[in-house]
């Protein structure tokens, strides 16, 4: 069995902040894979599934994000699962909007529900970095993660949603490079390269040739031609 996390706040307030990208994502996830209702418990609401023949959990803490280790905790003791048995997916602010990346341990990087889940269970999980782009200096990134998605991002993060929903079995199987494949033919499908062939250009046309002025009489044809 494994746990999927998703990191955010609780409540209509926050549900379409930046900080709340991980909710969105196992929202996702749940929906297109038939996964049962989401329902109370560890401090979160969960809903199980199976993703590529394994069963998974996903999880919302409803801890809010700075003590989202201990519904993580609660959902893995009473599971008896490790560390290696999580993916956590969360907003990342050092990645361009929309782009996506997988790591396994590692420092939190000063993000709150990571922070948190480090304290409580160690730092060897995995987690699915989804990019939120940064506002461009420091004091204004607590504004900004609290800030709704602009209209603006709406169709990258459609796209993006559907990409990761696409790589989730894989996710599920341990198969990092082809989840993030999934997710960059949504994000980035690859141009066609069958352009259709132009036409030919027709060859021009042969110059007509010249004209001769011939005013000679019969009989100074057929002289000519004895000369």
């Amino acid at each position: 069995m494994q746990i999927f996390v998703g990191l955010g706040n609780p409540g209509a307030k926050y549900a379409g902040n930046r900080h709340n990208i991980g909710f969105m994502a196992v929202d996702r996830i749940a929906a297109d894979h038939g996964f049962g209702p989401w329902r109370a418990k560890f401090r979160g609401q969960i809903s199980e599934g199976v993703l590529g023949g394994r069963k998974v959990l996903l999880l919302k803490p409803e801890t809010y994000m700075n003590l989202s280790g201990e519904a993580v905790q609660q959902a893995m003791t009473f599971y008896k699962l490790t560390p290696a048995d999580l993916t956590v997916f969360h907003d990342e602010l050092d990645l361009a909007p929309g782009r996506v990346r997988v790591k396994q341990g590692g420092g939190h990087a000063g993000h709150n529900g990571l922070r948190s889940i480090h304290a409580a269970i160690g730092d060897a999980y995995g987690r699915v970095r989804l990019g939120i782009g940064h506002p461009g200096r420091k004091e204004l990134v607590a504004q900004y993660v609290l800030h709704d998605f602009a209209k603006a991002d709406q169709d990258w993060l459609d796209d993006l949603m559907r990409g990761l929903s696409d790589g989730a079995p894989h996710l599920a199987a341990g198969d990092a490079a082809k989840f993030l494949n999934a997710v960059a033919l949504r994000t980035a499908p690859p141009r066609s390269s069958d352009k259709a062939a132009k036409p030919a250009k027709p060859a021009p046309a042969a110059a007509p040739a010249p004209e001769v002025d011939d005013s000679r009489t019969a009989m100074q044809k057929l002289l000519d031609r004895f000369r």
